[in-house]
Protein backbone atom coordinates (compact mmCIF):
# COMPACT_ATOMS: atom_id res chain seq x y z
CA UNK A 1 0.00 0.00 0.00
CA UNK A 2 2.71 2.47 0.93
CA UNK A 3 3.66 4.35 -2.20
CA UNK A 4 1.56 2.30 -4.62
CA UNK A 5 0.70 5.51 -6.50
CA UNK A 6 4.03 7.26 -5.84
CA UNK A 7 4.42 8.33 -9.47
CA UNK A 8 1.51 10.70 -8.83
CA UNK A 9 2.87 12.11 -5.54
CA UNK A 10 3.21 15.63 -6.97
CA UNK A 11 -0.34 15.67 -8.27
CA UNK A 12 -1.62 14.48 -4.90
CA UNK A 13 0.22 17.29 -3.10
CA UNK A 14 -1.12 19.93 -5.50
CA UNK A 15 -4.69 18.60 -5.09
CA UNK A 16 -4.57 18.32 -1.31
CA UNK A 17 -3.10 21.81 -1.06
CA UNK A 18 -5.89 23.26 -3.20
CA UNK A 19 -8.77 21.38 -1.61
CA UNK A 20 -7.72 21.98 1.99
CA UNK A 21 -6.90 25.63 1.27
CA UNK A 22 -10.35 26.22 -0.23
CA UNK A 23 -12.34 24.19 2.31
CA UNK A 24 -10.37 24.72 5.50
CA UNK A 25 -7.35 27.01 5.61
CA UNK A 26 -8.63 30.17 3.91
CA UNK A 27 -12.15 30.12 5.41
CA UNK A 28 -10.68 29.56 8.88
CA UNK A 29 -8.16 32.37 8.39
CA UNK A 30 -10.64 34.87 6.89
CA UNK A 31 -13.85 34.19 8.82
CA UNK A 32 -13.31 31.69 11.64
CA UNK A 33 -16.67 32.22 13.35
CA UNK A 34 -18.65 31.95 10.12
CA UNK A 35 -16.74 28.75 9.33
CA UNK A 36 -17.51 27.41 12.83
CA UNK A 37 -21.22 28.20 12.49
CA UNK A 38 -21.36 26.35 9.17
CA UNK A 39 -19.95 23.28 10.91
CA UNK A 40 -22.57 23.49 13.66
CA UNK A 41 -20.58 25.00 16.51
CA UNK A 42 -22.35 27.16 19.09
CA UNK A 43 -20.61 30.52 19.21
CA UNK A 44 -19.93 31.91 22.70
CA UNK A 45 -20.69 35.46 23.77
CA UNK A 46 -16.99 36.34 23.98
CA UNK A 47 -15.42 35.50 20.65
CA UNK A 48 -12.04 37.25 20.64
CA UNK A 49 -10.08 34.14 21.66
CA UNK A 50 -11.95 31.92 19.19
CA UNK A 51 -11.27 34.37 16.35
CA UNK A 52 -7.61 34.66 17.35
CA UNK A 53 -7.04 30.89 17.58
CA UNK A 54 -9.01 30.24 14.39
CA UNK A 55 -6.96 32.75 12.43
CA UNK A 56 -3.72 31.38 13.89
CA UNK A 57 -4.64 27.83 12.85
CA UNK A 58 -5.74 29.10 9.45
CA UNK A 59 -2.40 30.89 8.99
CA UNK A 60 -0.42 27.73 9.84
CA UNK A 61 -2.62 25.71 7.48
CA UNK A 62 -2.05 28.21 4.65
CA UNK A 63 1.71 27.78 5.07
CA UNK A 64 1.27 24.00 4.93
CA UNK A 65 -0.77 24.39 1.73
CA UNK A 66 1.96 26.56 0.23
CA UNK A 67 4.73 24.05 0.94
CA UNK A 68 2.53 21.19 -0.29
CA UNK A 69 1.96 23.11 -3.51
CA UNK A 70 5.67 23.87 -3.92
CA UNK A 71 6.66 20.25 -3.25
CA UNK A 72 3.95 19.05 -5.62
CA UNK A 73 5.16 21.27 -8.44
CA UNK A 74 8.93 21.05 -7.91
CA UNK A 75 9.36 17.77 -6.03
CA UNK A 76 11.55 19.64 -3.54
CA UNK A 77 11.28 18.23 0.00
CA UNK A 78 8.37 15.99 -1.05
CA UNK A 79 9.20 13.25 1.47
CA UNK A 80 9.32 15.76 4.33
CA UNK A 81 6.01 17.29 3.26
CA UNK A 82 4.44 13.82 3.10
CA UNK A 83 5.72 13.14 6.63
CA UNK A 84 4.21 16.39 7.90
CA UNK A 85 0.92 15.77 6.06
CA UNK A 86 0.65 12.26 7.52
CA UNK A 87 1.44 13.53 11.01
CA UNK A 88 -1.20 16.22 10.78
CA UNK A 89 -3.81 13.80 9.42
CA UNK A 90 -3.18 11.26 12.20
CA UNK A 91 -3.27 13.90 14.93
CA UNK A 92 -6.48 15.35 13.47
CA UNK A 93 -8.05 11.88 13.63
CA UNK A 94 -7.09 11.73 17.32
CA UNK A 95 -8.45 15.22 18.03
CA UNK A 96 -11.78 14.42 16.38
CA UNK A 97 -12.09 10.97 17.98
CA UNK A 98 -11.47 12.55 21.39
CA UNK A 99 -14.15 15.16 20.74
CA UNK A 100 -16.57 12.45 19.61
CA UNK A 101 -15.91 10.29 22.68
CA UNK A 102 -16.47 13.27 24.96
CA UNK A 103 -19.51 14.37 22.90
CA UNK A 104 -18.28 17.96 22.80
CA UNK A 105 -18.38 18.62 19.07
CA UNK A 106 -21.03 18.92 16.38
CA UNK A 107 -21.71 15.89 14.20
CA UNK A 108 -19.84 17.53 11.31
CA UNK A 109 -16.63 17.29 13.32
CA UNK A 110 -17.26 13.61 14.06
CA UNK A 111 -17.76 13.01 10.33
CA UNK A 112 -14.34 14.61 9.81
CA UNK A 113 -12.77 11.52 11.40
CA UNK A 114 -13.37 9.70 8.11
CA UNK A 115 -12.01 12.66 6.12
CA UNK A 116 -8.75 12.80 8.07
CA UNK A 117 -8.37 9.01 8.09
CA UNK A 118 -8.85 9.12 4.32
CA UNK A 119 -6.18 11.80 4.00
CA UNK A 120 -3.81 9.62 6.03
CA UNK A 121 -4.47 6.59 3.81
CA UNK A 122 -4.13 8.62 0.62
CA UNK A 123 -0.89 10.13 1.90
CA UNK A 124 0.48 6.63 2.40
CA UNK A 125 -0.77 5.50 -1.01
CA UNK A 126 0.89 8.42 -2.83
CA UNK A 127 4.07 8.36 -0.67
CA UNK A 128 7.06 9.14 -2.87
Amino acid sequence: MIGMWSEHAGTFLVLIAGVTAACFSLPLFIAPLRWARLLGWTIPAHTDLAVYLGRCLGAVAIVLNAVQLRAGVTGESATLIFQITLGIALLMVMVHVWGAIRRIQPVSETIEIAFWAGIALLTLAFWP
